[in-house]
């Protein structure tokens, strides 16, 4: 499965810090349990790719489905 493929599966999305410092990405769905943990300058740079993908997506959602070009 790629990552622009529609799919039918849906999970649960936890995040939040560990007791040893950690931040945890926790992703339940069925018949899985997936801790993830990152250290915080990790988890930054997630968060910051999290965000330039929804400005992405919001500028696809905005020019009809397809990504617009930059300017030269």
């Amino acid at each position: 499965m790629g990552i622009d493929r529609e799919s039918d599966v849906s999970a649960n999305l936890q995040i939040g810090p560990t007791s040893l410092g950690m931040v945890r990405i926790f992703v339940e769905a069925e018949g899985i349990d997936l801790p993830l943990d990152f250290e915080p300058e990790e988890a930054d740079e997630i968060a910051e790719e999290i965000r330039a993908a929804a400005a992405r997506a919001r500028d696809i959602g905005k020019s009809g489905g397809k990504p617009r070009r930059g300017k030269r």
